[in-house]
């Protein structure tokens, strides 16, 4: 008897201790991250989901706690993941703040990817990769570190610190940029902070166009969201798509949306 309720006890702790979601943390290692399944989903039934990388100085917690995104994401029918960096910022190549050794970076985003689609119906072919400021920066990095890890990327208001890569792992993924125009904070011409230089956002794009060799594919607009884009494709249906939209620094959730319903659109997800 007392061998049976010790099996109970330790099981139900083992259930607790593994249980994880959008208001626990899932570690991985010695990191967390946070993920929230679609209202109603059923457990099984596999789903797309959108993995975002915060700001600097924010949190995965702060990610989750955004209800408008929250609810976003569950109206698309897919899941939020909600990533955290080591300290205040994320450690990028040639960033002024390297708080952790930068291979850890992309191992972390490794170990979230593979932990959240073996612990919940989560598609892995169907991740779309975001994330504002900072964490566009770190969206960057993805494209070029990771460009088979997700289907598509959607970094907002960031780019790379210093120069754009001069090479980038293949193959070329499916971007889509979304920038302010009169952005102070990440300006597209870039910006030096503590002796290092933001990349010019221009640079960055046409660099990766020359590298996939993609093709302008005409312009089109979205007026509910003020956005005016230039769409690129190359020979292979890859897209390289760049919004601009009248403002500042400022992160809007529709704007993951908008990225979502884009690639869902183009046949990508």
């Amino acid at each position: 008897m007392r061998f049976i309720l010790g099996l109970l006890i330790w099981v139900s702790f083992s259930t607790t201790a593994l249980a994880c979601g959008p208001d626990t943390k899932c570690m991985v290692g010695a990191r967390h991250y946070y993920v929230a399944m679609p209202a109603g989903h059923d457990g099984r039934t596999p789903v797309g989901g959108i993995v975002f990388s915060h700001g600097m100085q924010g949190t995965a917690k702060g990610v989750m706690g955004n209800e408008t995104l929250r609810g976003i994401a569950s109206d698309l029918g897919v899941a939020l993941i909600a990533v955290k960096s080591v300290g205040e910022d994320w450690s990028l190549p040639n960033g002024p703040r390297n708080v952790a050794p930068v291979k850890g970076t992309f191992q972390y985003f490794d170990a979230v990817v593979r932990d959240v689609t073996q612990r919940f119906a989560i598609d892995p072919d169907r991740l779309l990769a975001t994330g504002y400021s900072a964490g566009g920066m770190m969206t960057w990095n993805l494209v070029c570190e990771r460009p088979r890890m997700f289907a598509a990327f959607a970094p907002m208001a960031g780019t790379f610190w210093k120069d754009p890569p001069k090479r980038c792992k293949k193959p070329v993924a499916h971007v889509l940029h979304i920038h302010g125009l009169t952005d102070l904070t990440v300006p597209l011409e870039g910006r030096v902070i503590k002796g290092v230089r933001q990349g010019n956002v221009y640079d960055v794009l046409a660099r990766y166009k020359r590298m996939g060799r993609y093709r302008a594919a005409g312009n089109s607009t979205v007026p509910s969201l003020e956005l005016d884009c230039k769409l690129s494709q190359n020979r292979r249906g890859k897209r390289l798509d760049f919004c601009l939209y009248p403002g500042r620094h400022k992160y809007d959730s529709r704007y993951v949306q908008f990225a979502w319903r884009h690639f869902e659109k183009a046949g990508v997800f």
